[in-house]
């Protein structure tokens, strides 16, 4: 039975993690498929880049909620006394990671999504809420002074195991490796953006306090 419980909450975090927010932003809201224009992906950056700044806060926002209530369903199987207290940051891992695939792949619409920076900033926050708010600091600071959705996300993924070093925070192997884990993973998902950033072409986001598109 609890093996059963486990595989029905962890397709529970696919899932959460295949709501193609920008897919259906986009078409419902301005008649665009996200996936047609700029990067192709469907993901916060692209929404970002093709439709401006409203859009885009709407889906970074619901990307990163997705992350944070896959990884969190963990603490549902603890409260039902289905894993161990030590078992729950695995879990946490497990979950989130799916949340992760979901969005990269997403059932709902062709398995055609985005990266997963969101969707992974959400699960970190659920994870480590500490170092996800430190990592989420980085992020707006390289936007806002950059404007490179791609460049803050990068940044915002490698500051995520260099905050974990950090004495106060002391954590677990696990969550350590994992943190290096997905900065790589980060990195090598955006070598086009790397590419574009050192050729100088790469597309900067609307975000101009005074101006929606």
């Amino acid at each position: 039975m609890e093996v059963v419980i486990i595989g029905g909450i962890i397709l529970l975090a696919y899932l959460i993690g295949s709501v193609p927010t920008a897919v259906w932003v986009g078409k419902k809201y301005y008649g665009i498929d996200v996936r047609q224009h700029g990067s192709g992906n469907a993901g916060a950056t692209n929404t970002f880049r093709v439709l401006g700044k409203k859009a885009g806060s709407i889906v970074m926002a619901v990307d990163i909620f997705k992350g944070w209530a896959a990884t969190s369903l963990a603490v549902l199987l603890l409260h039902w006394g289905v894993i161990a207290p030590d078992q729950l940051i695995m879990y946490k891992l497990i979950l989130g990671v799916m949340a992760v695939v979901g969005h990269i792949f997403p059932v709902y619409v062709g398995f055609k999504g985005g990266k997963g920076v969101a969707t992974l900033m959400g699960m970190v926050l659920a994870v480590h809420l500490q170092v996800a708010l430190l990592c989420l600091g980085v992020f707006l600071v390289v936007l806002l002074l950059t404007k490179y959705v791609s460049l803050s996300s990068m940044l915002a993924a490698i500051a995520f195991p260099l905050f974990l070093l950090l004495p106060v925070f002391r954590p677990e192997p696990l969550l350590l490796g994992f943190g290096v884990l997905i900065a790589v993973m980060v990195v090598l998902t955006h070598k086009k953006n790397i590419n574009r950033l050192l050729q100088g072409v790469e597309s900067k986001a609307n975000i101009n306090p005074f101006k929606s598109k």
